[in-house]
């Protein structure tokens, strides 16, 4: 379904609930990126990095909170980004959208607890078809990942389900005692300020 469009997001999650039960996991990840800044993003284009990257998890939460509720407890995970917490340049509606998710992961935890857990999970740069178009926009995808990859103190992007395992744990009763937080999984990105100071 369009995760951000409040009719089909009701109706899959009913689906879903009528076909396999009561829902204990929820993972909103649908995300996209356009550039731009507050001057040169369209207003159509911010619009559309509101309704999938941050509107979808406030819509697919409303209809699977209520679930979670019935069926004792559950988990709520949003993947934000590692731009959750710093931004690049020329990236104003993805950085906000998900710098937003932090507060919908928060409000979600607060107002849900004990039997409803919430964490953003904030990750680096991932190897994922999103990255990999980004990167032929360029012409010269080799030199961006060598780029993008440097500015990771792991000195490589993230695989996808290097990620996944993460949101797989949190989901367990292993992590039971995690809420509320915002975790980055970013292979340092953003530990290290640029620039150099003489010893």
């Amino acid at each position: 379904c369009d995760v951000s469009k409040h009719e089909e997001v009701k109706h899959v999650i009913s689906a879903v609930i009528e076909t396999l039960g009561e829902i204990d996991v929820l993972v909103n990840n649908a995300g996209i990126q356009h550039y731009g800044t507050v001057v040169s993003t369209p207003e159509e284009e911010w619009d559309q990095v509101m309704a999938i990257n941050l509107k979808s998890a406030y819509l697919c939460a409303k209809y699977v909170v209520p679930s979670m509720q019935r069926a004792g407890g559950g988990t709520v995970i949003n993947v934000a980004s590692v731009q959750s917490f710093h931004s690049q340049r020329n990236v104003a509606p993805y950085a906000t959208a998900k710098a937003a998710l932090l507060g919908i992961t928060r409000s979600i935890a607060v107002d849900f607890a004990p039997e409803i857990r919430s964490v953003a999970v904030c990750p680096g740069t991932v190897d994922t078809p999103m990255v990999r178009h980004t990167a032929e926009l360029t012409g010269d995808p080799d030199a961006l990942y060598e780029e993008v990859e440097r500015m990771h103190l792991s000195n490589r992007i993230a695989h996808a389900d290097e990620i996944a395992g993460l949101i797989a744990y949190l989901c367990t009763d292993e992590a039971s005692f995690i809420t509320g937080q915002a975790i980055r999984i970013d292979g340092g990105l953003g530990v290290l300020l640029s620039g150099t100071v003489e010893e």
